[in-house]
């Protein structure tokens, strides 16, 4: 089985450029475009590996960075899947912290790096993506381009006794039908701008502390009167042996043994699905390099991926403006002075580096024309 663990909650250490050229703009993309356009003796495809560093630009925190999670918050602690399955309360507390913070992540949109990993796709450079995001900014930017969401998602929330899901727009008012005085606050908040501000200091001084995947811790707060759903069909159909119950307004009482729901996200502790693992796995075998984009690959469950395609002989780019466990395992054999075919080691940021990149592949299928135009991200609808 594979659980996810949070080791490296400190920043990790600065990255090693190679090629040394690739500190700048101009030396990355032609060290990303040697790269990727090398013939291999395989199958000429590119599998990525995106992480928290690609939606940043969408306004959303990442962990580890110079604003993340574990950098400006140290008391941050995500709750884990055994604590949110036997306490009430803990769900009362992950479900009115998530009700807070659902409507900053539903509002945000993917960006231009997720736009151009699309464009990767349909030039036929990128074979498939594999996310530890559970924002759904892949799938939705680049739907025909294959997204294996290693992680979950956040769009749906499952119950954990018959595994059905829900839409987690929809749940959000039913939280808000249950919890009126808590929707009072929350509207309170957003017409104050407090959850608009993308700025984490701003945040801070409006008393917020923004964590990932939509939580907002807003500090002396008590959880306690907080009410969560069970599961329709569970309350329907209550699974053989167990008991499924609400109180007069619909909340799930704590008299109940089965149909709570969950996000639909794997947490901390929690297995990933053996066929989304065998899933990647799959991605991996049939890819012939990978790059890493915005991943600091210190979660195990991202970090076992690079280390097997490492091990299966395939050159790895890695582009994150911050540090990568134990990078020095990918770069090993990247010489400092090398052409990028053999591996490369970005530390720019991704909305700067893929644009470029798309535009300098672009220039390849004029016949050395270059194009003068500049890469614009489609209209996200």
């Amino acid at each position: 089985m594979s659980f996810m663990r949070i080791p490296f909650t400190a920043p990790l250490p600065s990255p090693t450029i190679k090629p040394g050229s690739a500190s700048s703009l101009e030396g990355a993309v032609t060290a990303l475009h040697d790269f990727l356009t090398t013939p291999s003796p395989r199958s000429s495809n590119t599998v990525v590996l995106s992480g928290a560093g690609i939606s940043v630009a969408s306004g959303l925190a990442d962990y580890r960075g110079s604003n993340g999670t574990y950098t400006l918050n140290k008391t941050y602690r995500p709750i884990y899947y055994h604590e949110f399955c036997a306490s009430h309360e803990a769900r009362k507390r992950y479900w009115a912290r998530s009700f807070l913070g659902w409507t900053n992540l539903y509002r945000s949109r993917p960006n231009i790096a997720h736009e151009a990993v699309g464009t990767l796709g349909e030039m036929g450079i990128v074979s498939s993506v594999i996310t530890q995001n559970v924002d759904s900014f892949h799938p939705k930017i680049h739907p025909d381009l294959r997204t294996l969401e290693l992680h979950g998602y956040l769009r749906n929330c499952v119950c954990i006794s018959c595994r059905t899901e829900y839409n987690r727009d929809k749940f959000q008012d039913d939280l808000a039908s249950l919890n009126p005085t808590w929707a009072a606050f929350l509207n309170g908040m957003l017409e104050s701008g407090a959850l608009s501000t993308e700025n984490p200091e701003e945040r801070r001084r409006r008393g917020l502390k923004t964590n990932p995947d939509g939580d907002v811790d807003v500090p002396g707060i008590e959880y306690t009167t907080f009410r969560y759903p069970p599961c329709p069909k569970c309350l329907k159909d209550p699974p053989e042996g167990k008991r499924v119950e609400a109180d007069a307004d619909g909340a799930w009482s704590r008299t109940s043994t089965a149909g709570v729901l969950k996000p639909a996200v794997i947490m901390f502790g929690e297995s990933i699905s053996s066929h989304v693992k065998l899933a990647v796995e799959s991605a991996i075998d049939s890819a012939d390099r990978m790059l890493v984009l915005g991943s600091s690959l210190a979660t195990y469950s991202a970090w076992r991926l690079a280390k097997k395609a490492k091990e299966e002989g395939m050159p790895i780019a890695i582009v994150n403006m911050g540090g990568v466990r134990n990078e020095e395992l990918f770069m090993a054999d990247v010489l400092p002075d090398g052409l990028g075919r053999h591996g490369v080691r970005c530390g720019l940021a991704l909305e700067e580096v893929l644009p470029a990149l798309v535009q300098r592949l672009r220039q390849d299928t004029t016949s050395g024309v270059s194009n003068e135009t500049t890469f614009q991200p489609a209209p996200w609808r």
